[in-house]
This record gives C-alpha cells, structure tokens and sequence, in this order.
C-alpha cells in the first residue's frame, strides 16, 4: 500500500448487532402447564454381595436377582421388592485353596426369547496367592443386558468353588400398577411386613449356597 494512501476508515457510531429475537414476545416460550413426570417408581441402583459355602455349578436365574431382596406378607409368605432388574455386571474373587489352582466362569448363556444372552464365556485361574479375578458384564447388544421381570429364564451360568465372593451389579424397577410377584420359595419364620435378603440360588437360608453379606438376622 502506497505511503500516501490512506485506510478508510468505518464512521463512529453505536455498533449496529442483529438481534433477531429482540421484540419478539418471550412469554411465546414458557409452558402453560406443569411439566410431564418421567419417572415414579423407586428405581434403585446397587451391588449385592455374597459368598459361597460351597461349590456351585449352575444358572442364576432373573427370578433369582430379585428373590435377592423380599418383603414378608406373612411368616411363610414373601413377595419381590421390585418388577424389574438389569445387569450391570458380575464380578467374581475365588481363592486358592492349599496351593492348589481354583477357576471360575461366568457366562451369559441365556437362550429363551426376549432374554438372549451373548454367550460370551468368561473365564479365569488362580495362580499363587493370586486369586480367580472375574469383572464381566452381558454385551449391550443382548437381550441380557436389559431390564427384565422375574422368570425362569437364565441370567448367567456361574460356575466356582467353595468361599467365592460374588457381587452382583443391578439396577432394580419397582411396579407402578399395583402388582406382586411372589418369591420362589417359602420363607421361614419371616415377620410380616419385614423385608429379607437371599442367595442367589432363591432358596432358604439354611439350604443356600450363597450367604449374603449383610447383618445374619435379615437373611432367610
């Protein structure tokens, strides 16, 4: 640019910014009723905790997961907390025993319609003072991996020897049109109104193979 030239320069004034919703009516965008609800019912997030006092070689059932956690109607009579329950993950811990390798294997092996499982076989070894380390979880592609109600159908195939610790990660739904579902088995001597925690096998404390972790007296 030649010395002798000059920029033209823009002529002061207020700055002239488009505003394309000024003046139009605000009120246009507030709504005139309560906002909808998208959730009701109780939907509880949490990890169960058991160990084995023997071995198990076998399938956990979905009516299994949510015999996990019971409300007593009567001494003999129990019925499901919640409807629904998903699978968040498994993870399983097994130890040595006397030097000698354990192994542990999970699997998502369920076959009914609406419940398919990957069938993604996990497997692992103990070696030393290192223990059989299991963390799996159903593939976001299977029917397993989504919520689903108590049935017969299978969850996972587990299988492991004695003093296991098993955690199971769920996501629990309560029912909001006023259904029951009752557990598998009978209760024992439970108090009516109480709630209880059981195995994952869905039978009685005294015959279970799995011990869960919380205070003995809530156990049946």
């Amino acid at each position: 640019m030649n010395q002798n030239q000059t920029r033209r320069k823009r002529p002061q004034g207020p700055s002239r910014k488009r505003n394309p919703r000024q003046g139009k009516n605000m009120s246009q965008a507030v709504i005139s009723h309560p906002p909808p609800i998208q959730e009701y019912a109780v939907r509880h997030g949490t990890k169960l905790r058991f160990v084995t006092n023997a071995a198990f070689q076998g399938v956990v059932t979905f009516q299994n997961l949510l015999d996990t956690m019971l409300m007593a109607a009567t001494a003999v009579l129990g019925y499901d907390i919640f409807l629904a329950v998903k699978i968040r993950a498994v993870e399983v811990w097994a130890e040595a025993v006397a030097g000698t390798p354990v192994t542990t294997t999970v699997t998502f092996s369920g076959a009914n319609a609406g419940s398919l499982g990957d069938q993604r076989l996990h497997t692992d070894s103990s070696m030393g003072v290192q223990p059989a380390h299991l963390r799996c979880a159903p593939s976001p592609k299977s029917l397993a991996s989504d919520f689903q109600v108590s049935s017969s159908a299978t969850a996972f195939t587990l299988s492991c020897p004695t003093g296991t610790v098993i955690d199971v990660d769920l996501t629990f739904v309560q029912a909001t049109e006023g259904t029951a579902t009752p557990a598998q088995n009978a209760l024992v001597g439970a108090i009516a109104g109480a709630p209880y925690w059981r195995g994952l096998d869905g039978v009685a404390a005294a015959a279970s193979k799995f011990t869960p972790a919380v205070y003995p007296t809530v156990i049946i």
